[in-house]
């Protein structure tokens, strides 16, 4: 049982590890998902990750037909906290 610590509104935030539940996404086959799975893998809203697209920041993305998709290697890099 280990000890996750996140920063969320200022404020530090602890949660043992079996507090966590896990969270089910879809992943596309060359390892992209869409815009409302990304935002459940990184922990946040579809709206936030649509924001932090028009400031140019956050993960990676790419729009194929109209569609936005986020590669699960950028999301994991944005999370370890690397510049995707």
């Amino acid at each position: 049982m280990s000890l996750i610590t996140e920063a969320v509104a200022g404020r530090k935030v602890e949660l043992h590890e079996d507090e966590l539940e896990p969270v089910r996404v879809r992943i596309l086959p060359n390892g992209n998902m869409d815009s409302n799975n990304a935002a459940k893998y990184v922990g946040r809203a579809p709206k936030t990750l649509a924001m932090w697209r028009m400031d140019g920041i956050g993960p990676e993305w790419t729009k194929n037909g109209g569609r936005v998709f986020y590669n699960k290697e950028a999301l994991d890099a944005f999370m370890r906290g690397k510049a995707a």
